[in-house]
């Protein structure tokens, strides 16, 4: 196995770990950062330090721009001042004549919505979600609500299409930083979550420069550090994760842009939320909890097709393959009862996850495969999948 290299860094007595090949996510030492280079026309990667894309897609027209703190002579753009809508109803922008790029970021996409059996104790943070979740009197409560709000939060389905410079496999290598980021300053599980809803809900709406997709999702884990975590990091630190590619001003005005454009909508319902009340329901074993975890977090790589299902429904999914790989069985009668959903709904998307699961060690992105296979998650990612479900 090849071992990852390191370079120096200019000015400073610390190395930067060079990421991106398929041996996975080694455990930083001391005076090291996880880091995301740039990402090409042909979808590969080089996480290296000091690079930044110069390539911006040609202007396009009817679509709109974002208000800005910064004078428009230091940016050099024009500022325009979109129409939001009020935060209970999904976000719509005023389109102008022209489109003015604001610090060539992003431009507005125009239509659509952005809401569109080891007995190892579970990790602090699930732990925590069970002293929620166990009240009987308000489980049922409490789901309903969720599944009514992840109807008005969700990302617009197909939205990638939409996206002019900017790929699914660009996602997916964000994504999978992302989760490189989560381990490195020990985020919450649901901070990871709440970040890839923010950005996939932000990419409904807005197209983005494959220079600043970085930007965008350091933006998207920093809102969703200070909104889940109780000591989230500093800004300084999200912008040292870049290497300084972008600087704190940069990314405190794409926090802005994110907010705007959210509507400040931030408590989104997310898959984790949904398997965590599953999982409580179905009293399962810490082991089978892992496994449908780590399945769950790999249903947010692709964004195609798992964004045209409700996290609900994925959650239930990952459920049922977890529990099928260790238990044998799919999707428990109290779970019907309990969700409404049959087994023939969860059908399609318990395939996408199970051909997901089949291909996981295979592929380039390993973040997620490395996190789990340590004891605080049983190792559920050593695993072997199944090879066949019995679904009729």
């Amino acid at each position: 196995m090849a071992s990852r290299g390191f370079a120096p860094l200019s000015g400073r007595q610390e190395n930067i770990m060079v990421l991106g090949r398929a041996d996975g996510l080694h455990a930083l030492k001391p005076g090291q950062r996880v880091v995301l280079g740039v990402l090409t026309e042909n979808d590969q990667h080089n996480r290296v330090f000091g690079q930044v894309s110069s390539k911006y897609v040609p202007a396009l027209r009817d679509a709109s721009t974002l208000d800005v703190s910064t004078s428009s002579a230091t940016l050099g753009v024009h500022v325009v001042e979109p129409v939001i809508a009020q935060a209970t109803k999904p976000t719509s922008f005023f389109l102008p004549s022209e489109l003015l790029l604001v610090d060539d970021v992003v431009q507005d996409l125009g239509s659509g919505s952005c809401m569109d059996s080891s007995m190892q104790s579970l990790p602090e943070e699930e732990a925590a979600y069970e002293d929620i979740l166990c009240v009987p009197e308000y489980a049922e409560d409490i789901h309903r609500y969720l599944r009514e709000c992840e109807v008005k939060y969700r990302p617009k389905p197909g939205y990638m299409r939409k996206q002019p410079d900017i790929t699914n496999c660009m996602r997916v290598i964000l994504v999978d930083w992302l989760v490189e980021v989560g381990e490195e300053y020990k985020l919450c599980s649901e901070t990871l979550y709440l970040a890839v809803n923010y950005l996939d809900r932000f990419l409904s709406c807005m197209s983005v420069l494959r220079g600043k997709l970085q930007l965008v999702g350091t933006a998207a884990v920093l809102l969703a550090a200070k909104y889940e975590e109780v000591y989230p990091p500093e800004v300084d630190e999200f912008v040292y994760i870049t290497d300084d590619t972008y600087t704190k001003k940069q990314l405190l005005r794409m926090e802005q842009h994110l907010l705007r454009v959210l509507a400040f909508d931030m408590t989104a319902p997310t898959v984790h939320q949904f398997l965590m009340q599953y999982t409580l329901e179905g009293h399962i074993c810490a082991r089978t909890v892992n496994l449908a975890l780590y399945l769950s977090e790999l249903s947010l790589l692709e964004v195609d097709p798992f964004v045209q299902y409700l996290p609900s429904k994925t959650a239930a999914a990952a459920y049922c393959l977890a529990n099928y790989t260790l238990n044998g069985v799919l999707w428990p009668e109290n779970l019907y009862a309990f969700t409404g959903y049959s087994l023939a709904v969860i059908i399609p998307c318990l395939m996408e996850l199970h051909k997901l699961h089949l291909g996981a060690a295979g592929r380039p992105q390993q973040a997620i495969q490395e996190k789990y296979k340590g004891s605080k998650y049983c190792g559920v990612s050593l695993l072997e999948p199944v090879e066949s479900l019995p679904l009729p």
